[in-house]
């Protein structure tokens, strides 16, 4: 079976960026942005952090599109904010695959400074640090933590996909 990446950490992290590059160092792979199918609603739109979001809908989607990429063979990287529910969601409907699982942290200042340079629309400012002390608090029952504010793409990438301790289901 193929492996899945699956990569969270807050607004602004690089989630986006790491999840790229690891696909892209992958013979045959995919990329499942959370928030580009969680963005698909338009009409009923709710952010997903508020009461009546459609979160329920978009994991159903993102579940049958990792099925869907594993079965033809590919490898799939997926990055969206993921609970500790959500790990367990993905260990249960994918026995036997090899999941590495990484949470992006980095320090306030350069998480702040990376939220400025995404596009205007995209900026969360203080919801980044929300978000961040949030993912800090949650017991995912790994050391699946990487801070990643003094390295390169290449070097978080080669962490993620080389260390061991990223791996939490065989």
């Amino acid at each position: 079976m193929n492996s899945l990446y699956v990569i969270t950490g807050p607004a602004g992290v690089g989630k986006s960026t790491i999840s790229r590059a690891i696909a892209e160092s992958l013979q045959k792979s995919a990329v499942i942005e959370g928030d580009d199918i969680y963005n698909q609603v338009v009409g009923g739109y709710v952010l997903p952090w508020l009461e009546g979001n459609h979160l329920d809908v978009m994991w159903k989607i993102v579940f049958d599109s990792i099925k869907t990429y594993i079965s033809a063979g590919f490898d799939v990287v997926l990055n969206y904010i993921i609970s500790p529910e959500q790990i367990a969601m993905l260990k249960e409907t994918f026995p036997g695959a090899t999941i590495r699982f990484a949470v992006l942290i980095v320090d306030d200042k350069t998480l702040l400074a990376r939220d400025m340079e995404r596009p205007e629309d995209c900026r969360m400012g203080d919801r980044c640090l929300d978000l961040l002390r949030e993912l800090k608090a949650y017991d995912y029952g790994y050391d699946c933590y990487l801070d990643s504010t003094d390295l390169t793409i290449p070097e978080t990438v080669s962490k993620i996909t080389a260390d061991d301790r990223f791996v939490i289901s065989c």
